[in-house]
Formats: structure tokens, C-alpha cells, sequence
């Protein structure tokens, strides 16, 4: 009988070994799928996300299929290693791949006596080797084929990478929920800093979290999270990587957490659109031409920007800083009974539009914006629509006018709820519209101290339209450079009425805008639509001496391995994007100048202490519905914005809405602390031209028009064709006259 069991068991044991060799060879042999050879292990690449610098190289952002950076063995700190290594295979240096202990351990522990806590049976490379090509179903014999396959690959890591390579492959592999793959990419989302710069107790949180990266997530478990660091701290000690005298200390510490999500909270997201499509223009270009697939999501390059975070965070500052005070007076303004009663009819007529009428009073909890920060509420859908229709949208852009390098785009108030780019936004531009005006005017001769009428005035031709000054005055007479400094509207309907339109309809084209002016006087005042991008790009043309830039977003592309594929280096504009006169430019700049020292933007000086050299011009559209300024520098043209959605939510007084109350303080506040940076004087004038603008401010009528003759006098009440043609041929007579005399003079 002792020998027939023995007999059984033996011819057992010898089936189960032969059906074991018999399974092994056929994995081995690809029955149940390939097994990854030497040479595809050898070419194992990972994916990794491409980089976003600021100028200044600090990283604002990433593209990526995979949510990785590849780092070397050399960034590693010895301390993560050590806890990497005490935690999931505290024999990693002694084994060829697979721990035939573990094996046993698993076998007779965890499996026959099932204690779970006794430890899983994966090495490092096991580990590796699933995250290199992850793991398929087999149905019952998945995981038996999946740990066969991986004890093969781990052993044939073994022959072709270093212990080091192995433990370096392994950390950029590894997966930290949140769509993070890879040790430095986990360390810059949680601590905000590169890998090689954390420290013993949070490279211990890191390491946790590879037990379940969920649960132990330090920003939303954090208690989790703490017991599990202990834990490898503990693992550390007992394999004499740490000093009793030490453990102790380091489990008392508190888990301090620096989250940074540049995905959804990153510094310039609106800005990495623009990247995105930028990058991707070039490297299409680049690939045709070299017979390359670089592509921005699966190659790992390094894009280095020409934003200067410094200003942008600066600019960031500002927004939060002003725009929640004006949010919270523009809210304070809709709850009285008077201007709630607007914002209820707007309400109403949205919910029409959207037909949400029948649902407009049920309540769902929803995440709502504030500057405080986000909370979650639960409201109805009218109420929902009223908390984004007094919301207030502001777009901020900062550029070089020599060379169009964007220094500076902050597109809404939060990429995350409020993703459209207010930058491209069309809006009316109000008075920042003047200065192109009144360019046109410098283009045919007009000089700023040419006095313009403020008579009242009204134009028959367009239902007796009459123009109004923002304070009511009427009478007398402004020079040119004062009308524009003082943002005075009926001297700049008179100008209006005495140049070409198609002159300065071409001009405005000229300049980068896109939409068309109409042929009606109130386009001097800025009725037409425009952009903060396209407003910027026709100010840098002020600022650099009359060119025509294209705003540029990229410095250089460098591959992963360090190879530049693409640098600009950003020249100036040639002569032929010369697109008005130098002397316009300075001329132009002189009296946008006389506007921030003297005239509407005058509390940039004697508010917020802005006193390097600038120029610049306030608009407030129609009924408050937007602010605007627009500034610059020889280095600098900055542009804003502010408004909500609908142009039918505004202030009530010019207290708040204004330009000068609503948006100046946007781009002074940018400004305040980064000034000197951007400081540089303005080309004098020439000095021909030394006393351009030395003249009187304002004129009563009395003896003018026999002093200066009947130019810019008439009271217009008309538009009649024949007669601008006549009076404009006779005044360019005059002016060739004038040129003619004072060049014989000179000579």
C-alpha cells in the first residue's frame, strides 16, 4: 500500500514537473503571445513629455501622450534608492532578476498559509518588465502566464542593463496616478521640485505610493499617505539604510505637500496653446525637410519660450489682486433692486435661449469660480447663469515690439472654467482706437499742435449724430497732441471728417486688423471691433519706428538627447514691414506720452509710482462694457482688457468702469515691481521737429481763426463728397507749399 502512494506521488510530482517544463517551454515559446526578445528590450524607449520653459528656463508646462520625464541614474539622491530598494526588493543586489526566496516565501506564506502580509514575490525587474509592456488576459492562467513571462524578461534584463540602469528604467516607469508615469514627472506634480532635490521623508512618500498609488496619493489621502512613508522609513532602518537615531524624527514630521498641477493650474496655459501651435508648425517643416517624425506629445523635447515668467507671474498677481475687488463691487451692484432687475432679464432671456426654462429652478451642486478659490455649491441653473454672467473676463498680453517675442499672455481668469482665450476676443476698442486715428492724420501732414474745433457738432448725414465730450465741455479749441492726451472726442470727430477714409482705412488693415471699419464718424471714437493681440501688434508699430511684427512664442526646440532642431533668433523687422512713417512713430509717441504724464492715464505716475518712460492710452466702450489700456516702452507694449461676457453686464458709473479705473490698474500693477526692467527713453525727436508739441493746450475761439486760418474751423454739419475732395487737394497744396518754403529756408 506504502509503495502504490509512493508510486502515485511520485508519477504525480513527475506529470505536474513535466506539465510545469511543458507550460514553461511554451511561454517561453510564445504559445500564449510573444516574449520580448534581447534586442526589443535593448530598444525599449519611453515615452516622455515634452518640456515648456520660460525664457529664463523654468518649466511652465508639458505635452505629453505620457505624463513622463526621463531622468539618469546620477539625479537619483542615494536616499531614494536606498528606500526604493529596502521597500520592494531588499535583494536586489544579490539576485539575477528573480528572487527564487521571494518565490518560496510567496508559495508557502502568502499562498498554502495565506498571509497576505507576508510580501508579494516580484523583484524590481519583474516589476519593470510589467511596466515595460504591461499585462494581458488569459483568461484562468492570466496571472501565471503574465509572472512566467515577466521572470523571463527580468532575468533577460539582467543580461543587458547594469543594476543601476535597471533600478533608473524602473523609476521612469513606474506609474503615480493622476496621469503621472515616471519618478521626477511624480516629484514635480507633488513637491514641485526635480527628483534629485527632495529629500529623505518625501522621497519615502514617493516610494509609498508604488504599493497603490491611489490610496496613497498624498494629496488625497494624506493620512494614508503618512502611515505608508513610516512604513518605508521603517524599511530603511532595518536594513540599515537610516539611523534609529534618526527614524524617529523623520515619522513625526508633518507631510508637506507643494501640488503642482500644470495641466489644469499651471502659470500660463492660455500661453501653451499658442506654443502648441507654433511648435507643431515647425516641426512639420522641420520633418518634410529632414525626413524626421518629431512629434511635441512622444519625443521628449525641450521647448525654451520667450515668456518671462517673473512678468507673468507679476501679471498673474495683478489679476487677482484687482479683479477680485472689482468683481466683488460689480456683484455688489447687481444686488440692488434697480440693476437685478437687468441682470434678471438677461437671465431669462439666456435661459430661453439655451431652453432651460422648465428646469431653470432645479438645484445641482456645481463647481463655481472665485478668487478666494473654488467651492462647490448647490444652486439652480439660474442661479448658475447669474454667477457667470457677472463674472468679469480680462485677457493681459505683453510683447517686444522689436522683435514680436511674446513676454507675457494671460488669457482669462482661470484656464479651467474659463477656457476661451480673451486675447482673440473682438471687442469694441474704444478709445484705444485714437492713436491709429490720429497716426493717419500725422501720415498726411497734420502736426500736433494743429489746432482741432470743439464746437458742438453734429453730423446730419448720419441722423444728426451728435458727438459729446466725456465731461459735457464743449467750445474752443484743442491742439492735437492735448485732444489725444485728453481723450476729447469731438476735436477727434473733426479729424475724423478732415482726413481720407481710405487712408486710414488702409492704415488699419496695414496694422493687422481684421475687421472692417465702417464709413460713419463714430469709428473715430472706437465703435469698431478689434483684439488685444491685434491692438498689440499695431502699438508695437508706435513703439519700434512704424513696423509691421508678427508676435513669435519660441526661442528653441532641442531633442531629448540635446539636439538644437530649431532656434530663433529674433531679428528685428526688416525695412519692407515698414508700415508707417518713423517720424509718425516719434511724433505719435511724443503725445501718447503727454496721455500717461498729463492726460487720462496720469494715474499710473501719481497712483501706482509707474516712472519710467512710457506712452500709453485708456478706452471705455460704450455704456462701460469694456476697459482697455494699452502701454509701451521701447521694450515693452502691453495690452488689457476687462469685461464680462456680455457687453449687456457693466458698471453704472465710470467710477469703477472706466479704462482708468477698470483696466490701467491691470497693467500698473504688472508693472509696479519689474518696471526697471523694461526701462529705456524713447528716441528724441528730431530736431525739426523739437517744438512739435510745444504749444497751447487749448485756445478760446477769440482771434484764432484769424491767426491760424479756417483749417480744422468749420463747424461740419455734413459729409458732402465734392466738397472734402476740394478742401483736401487744397490743403495738400498748402502743406507741398509749406515743405517747399521751409526747405529753401533751410538750404
Amino acid at each position: 500500500m506504502l509503495k502504490k502512494i509512493l508510486k502515485f506521488i511520485i508519477i504525480t510530482l513527475i506529470l505536474i514537473t513535466l506539465a510545469l517544463g511543458i507550460f514553461i517551454a511554451s511561454v517561453y515559446y510564445g504559445v500564449f503571445g510573444h516574449l520580448h526578445t534581447t534586442e526589443e528590450l535593448q530598444e525599449f524607449q519611453n515615452q516622455t513629455a515634452t518640456l515648456v520653459l520660460s525664457e529664463e528656463g523654468q518649466l511652465i508646462g508639458k505635452f505629453f501622450a505620457e505624463n513622463r520625464t526621463n531622468v539618469k541614474y546620477e539625479q537619483l539622491p542615494k536616499h531614494l534608492v536606498n528606500a526604493l530598494v529596502a521597500t520592494e526588493d531588499a535583494r536586489y543586489f544579490e539576485h539575477e532578476g528573480v528572487d527564487s526566496r521571494s518565490l518560496l516565501r510567496v508559495l508557502f506564506k502568502t499562498i498554502l498559509s495565506n498571509k497576505k502580509s507576508s510580501g508579494g514575490g516580484s523583484t524590481i525587474n519583474q516589476q519593470l518588465a510589467k511596466n515595460m509592456y504591461g499585462r494581458k488576459n488569459y483568461g484562468p492562467l492570466t496571472m501565471l502566464i503574465n509572472k512566467t513571462k515577466e521572470g523571463f524578461l527580468a532575468n533577460r534584463l539582467e543580461g543587458i542593463y547594469s543594476k543601476e540602469e535597471i533600478l533608473t528604467l524602473y523609476l521612469n516607469t513606474v506609474p503615480f496616478g493622476e496621469n503621472v508615469l515616471g519618478i521626477e514627472a511624480a516629484s514635480r506634480r507633488y513637491f514641485n521640485k526635480s527628483i534629485d532635490k527632495t529629500n529623505i521623508e518625501e522621497a519615502a512618500v514617493l516610494i509609498g505610493m508604488l504599493k497603490a498609488n491611489t490610496y496613497y496619493n498624498p494629496r488625497m489621502y494624506p493620512e494614508n499617505a503618512i502611515k505608508r512613508r513610516n512604513v518605508v522609513l521603517s524599511q530603511m532602518e532595518k536594513y540599515n539604510y537610516l539611523e534609529s537615531t534618526v527614524i524617529d524624527s523623520l515619522q513625526l514630521l508633518p507631510l508637506k505637500l507643494d501640488y503642482a498641477n500644470l495641466e489644469s493650474e499651471g502659470p500660463a496655459n492660455y500661453f501653451l496653446v499658442q506654443v502648441k501651435d507654433e511648435v507643431n508648425k515647425i516641426l512639420k517643416s522641420y520633418n518634410t525637410a529632414k525626413n524626421t517624425d518629431y512629434t511635441i506629445r512622444n519625443n521628449g523635447l525641450t521647448i525654451t519660450t520667450t515668456l518671462n515668467l517673473s512678468l507673468q507671474k507679476q501679471a498673474l498677481n495683478a489679476y487677482k489682486n484687482h479683479l477680485s475687488v472689482m468683481q466683488n463691487r460689480l456683484r455688489e451692484q447687481y444686488r440692488n433692486s434697480k440693476h437685478r432687475k437687468a441682470l434678471d432679464t438677461l437671465v431669462n432671456k439666456e435661459l430661453k435661449r439655451l431652453k432651460l426654462t422648465k428646469t431653470a429652478n432645479e438645484k445641482q451642486q456645481r463647481e463655481l469660480f472665485d478668487w478666494k478659490g473654488f467651492y462647490t455649491d448647490s444652486i439652480s441653473v439660474s442661479d448658475s447663469l447669474r454667477h457667470t454672467l457677472t463674472l468679469l473676463h480680462a485677457g493681459l498680453l505683453a510683447l517686444d515690439p522689436q522683435t514680436g517675442a511674446v513676454k507675457t499672455w494671460v488669457g482669462g481668469i482661470d484656464y479651467r472654467t474659463q477656457p476661451y482665450d480673451q486675447i482673440f476676443a473682438q471687442r469694441q476698442v474704444a478709445s484705444t482706437f485714437k492713436p491709429i486715428l490720429y497716426a493717419a492724420g500725422l501720415e498726411q501732414g497734420i502736426l500736433p499742435c494743429t489746432y482741432l474745433n470743439n464746437k458742438p457738432l453734429i453730423v446730419s448725414d448720419f441722423d444728426n449724430w451728435q458727438p459729446q465730450n466725456y465731461d459735457k465741455s464743449t467750445g474752443g479749441n484743442y491742439s492735437m497732441a492735448a485732444a489725444l492726451a485728453k481723450s476729447m472726442n469731438i476735436p477727434t470727430v473733426n479729424l475724423f471728417l478732415n482726413i481720407p477714409f481710405n487712408n486710414l482705412n488702409n492704415l488699419w488693415h496695414k496694422m493687422g486688423f481684421t475687421q472692417e471699419l465702417v464709413r460713419k464718424p463714430s469709428v473715430a471714437l472706437g465703435t469698431a471691433n478689434a483684439s488685444i493681440y491685434e491692438l498689440a501688434v499695431a502699438y508695437s508699430a508706435f513703439a519700434n519706428g512704424g513696423y509691421h511684427i508678427k508676435p513669435r512664442t519660441i526661442l528653441s526646440i532641442k531633442t531629448a538627447d540635446g539636439t538644437v532642431i530649431y532656434r530663433n533668433r529674433l531679428l528685428k523687422p526688416l525695412e519692407k514691414n515698414r508700415i508707417i512713417n518713423k517720424n509718425t512713430s516719434r511724433l505719435l509717441t511724443a503725445m501718447l506720452q503727454k496721455a500717461v504724464n498729463e492726460g487720462t492715464g496720469a494715474t499710473l505716475r501719481n497712483k501706482y509710482g509707474i516712472t519710467i518712460p512710457l506712452a500709453g492710452k485708456t478706452g471705455t466702450s460704450q455704456d462701460y462694457a469694456d476697459a482697455w489700456f494699452a502701454a509701451y516702452t521701447p521694450k515693452l507694449v502691453i495690452v488689457t482688457r476687462v469685461g464680462a461676457s456680455s457687453p449687456n453686464i457693466q458698471f453704472a458709473t465710470g467710477a469703477n468702469g472706466s479704462g482708468s479705473k477698470l483696466a490701467l490698474p491691470l497693467v500698473a500693477k504688472t508693472l509696479r515691481y519689474v518696471q526697471k526692467r523694461y526701462s529705456k527713453s524713447f528716441a528724441p525727436l528730431p530736431e525739426y521737429y523739437t517744438d512739435a508739441l510745444n504749444c497751447e493746450d487749448y485756445l478760446e475761439d477769440s482771434g484764432f481763426e484769424l491767426f491760424f486760418g479756417k483749417l480744422f474751423q468749420r463747424d461740419r454739419t455734413t459729409l458732402d463728397k465734392e466738397q472734402r475732395k476740394a478742401e483736401r487737394k487744397a490743403e495738400r497744396k498748402a502743406r507741398r507749399e509749406k515743405r517747399r518754403a521751409n526747405k529753401k529756408n533751410n538750404n
